[in-house]
């Protein structure tokens, strides 16, 4: 979700119809003007393909709340968020979040009401095993949570999308061994991922292994704004410890086997009788050359790779990026043979979550002392948001957020180019508004209408391009908590009023996204004809 403000962190270290019209948009070219692009193309779902899956997400530390109810045990990011309050803009934390473990069902009646195909949701590490292992025991009680939440989704004819891991990892974890910077939680994931494919995988046929590993490492480990708050003393973020040069590639070398270990087990044990696929969810922006120079589409190239490539790239070809293993070198972990076949091919589908653009700038010259080397410097490239002044998308509440919807389409390219065309879901897209405004005010969101129908123009143009997208999730489906923003911004549909115990209330996308569901009717080849 906030991986774009990460990266610019980084640098500086370093009415409502069920028609899709789009109007004079303001959209960035690649050399920094600002143009209007006029497109008049009404198009619905029936516009696309047969199957194609419409949903909305959310995630279990954002959302449920009752972190010490019912056999829960901490995660990270309760730890974190409730002992370092500076780190979160507004001092918050989601003790309470917005308190979805009790009123999920009243939340799927607002999702049967907009004609979502699908929810995206994440299932609490800590919630099932609270002791973090199979060996230390099930607390049935979460087990019981989700599945009614399963169950309730089906009967209201949504089908579940799980991710099996979204960043809250058990404290008794990090406690034992410095969770992912220890190859011990590869075994400790691969049981925990076991269990859910046995308990829930009759009736979940979409899961994700982990959702965006790349913004764990950058954000917990080489800048230290997410849990569990580790860099470099020298980067001047308050880190208690950590290393920014080695540390976010040792987490996300065991990420990496962790995935594939769960892939593994899912395809050998389960997919045969249980009939679902299964891949990984991974966050980026569309990088632009800041100019037409070739060091500078070299930068753009170079930072796809360092971003994206970290984790589509071994888990396609079973190695990393050629440019990280040279720039990085003896700090980028290797792979054994066994543990390369392993990642190769370890996907059934890539979820994309794609929110923003950003200029890469080559900085190659620079040279780097052994006090400021990391992750942050080792690409080479500098990144901004502007250029001679003029910003690369439509600004929005977030001074990190530019939206440039045409970057989908060409993210999407690029995908189907250097990927091997394979399954995509966009299981994140969306923008967020300030939440210090009232109600009323809040629910008005044009912007995020603007968002959702140009992201769909574009993944449409792509989808007729040849690239196999399969499904549009957009985030979120309610306000919840946005991580080291806390409460401070809702990228919601629906409101969820802070002042009124909780109390729900859908905004203006939220009835865009029913109409644009449920479109009057159409000839049944309208993708065909388009």
């Amino acid at each position: 979700m906030a991986i774009q403000n990460q990266l610019l962190l980084i640098c500086s270290i370093g009415a409502l119809a069920g028609l899709l019209v789009l109007a004079t948009s303001r959209s960035c070219s690649a050399d920094g003007a600002a143009e209007a692009e006029e497109i008049q193309m009404p198009i619905n779902r029936s516009n696309f393909p047969p199957g194609f899956i419409f949903g909305a997400g959310t995630s279990a530390y954002a959302a449920e709340g009752n972190v010490n109810i019912d056999g829960k045990s901490p995660s990270i990011w309760d730890t974190f968020a409730n002992n370092h309050p500076e780190k979160i803009h507004d001092g918050s934390n989601a003790n309470v979040a917005i308190d979805f473990y009790h009123r999920y069902k009243e939340d799927i009646k607002l999702m049967k009401e907009t004609g979502l195909d699908s929810f995206r949701f994440s299932i609490s590490w800590p919630r099932l095993l609270p002791k973090g292992k199979i060996s230390g025991g099930v607390n049935p009680l979460g087990v019981q949570f989700y599945n009614n939440l399963i169950d309730e989704l089906i009967a209201n004819g949504i089908k579940p999308f799980v991710t099996l891991f979204h960043w809250d990892l058990p404290q008794v974890l990090e406690d034992e061994y410095g969770g992912f910077l220890s190859s011990e939680i590869v075994k400790d994931f691969g049981d925990y991922a076991d269990f859910c494919f046995k308990t829930f995988g009759d009736r979940v046929k979409q899961w994700a292994t982990m959702a965006e590993p790349n913004s764990i490492s950058i954000g917990g480990y080489t800048i230290g704004v997410y849990a569990p708050g580790r860099c470099s003393s020298s980067l001047g973020s308050n880190c208690a410890a950590g290393d920014s040069a080695t540390e976010p590639y040792i987490v996300s070398h065991n990420l990496l086997l962790s995935h594939a270990t769960a892939v593994k087990l899912y395809k050998e044990k389960y997919q045969g009788h249980q009939k679902g696929e299964i891949g990984i969810t991974i966050v980026t922006q569309w990088f632009i050359p800041k100019t037409e120079s070739p060091a500078d589409q070299e930068a753009a190239s170079r930072m796809l790779d360092f971003l994206f490539g970290w984790f589509a790239h071994p888990i396609t070809y079973g190695e990393y990026p050629e440019v990280m293993t040279t720039l990085v070198g003896s700090r980028l972990p290797n792979f054994s043979k066994t543990e390369s076949e392993m990642l190769k091919g370890s996907y059934d589908f890539l979820g994309i979550n794609y929110y923003a653009p950003m200029y890469a700038e080559d900085s190659s010259s620079s040279t780097s002392n052994s006090d400021t080397i990391s992750y942050s410097t080792d690409s080479r490239v500098t990144l901004s948001t502007h250029k001679d002044g003029n910003p690369i998308g439509t600004p929005t509440t977030l001074p990190w957020i530019f939206l440039y919807p045409k970057g989908i389409k060409d993210f999407m390219l690029y995908i189907k180019s250097k990927y091997n065309n394979p399954a995509i879901y966009i299981t994140e897209n969306g923008v967020a508004d300030a939440k210090d405004v009232e109600q009323a005010q809040a629910r008005k969101d044009d912007l995020r209408i603007k968002c959702y129908q140009e992201h769909l123009w574009y993944l449409l143009e792509a989808i007729k391009e040849g690239v196999h997208v399969k499904g549009y999730y957009a985030w979120s489906f309610l306000d919840n908590f946005e991580w080291d923003a806390g409460f401070t911004v809702g990228f919601g549909m629906v409101y969820v009023d802070h002042k009124d115990n909780l109390q729900r209330y859908p905004k203006d996308s939220f009835f865009w996204y029913k109409s644009f569901l449920a479109p009057p009717k159409s000839p049944a080849n309208a993708f065909d004809e388009l």
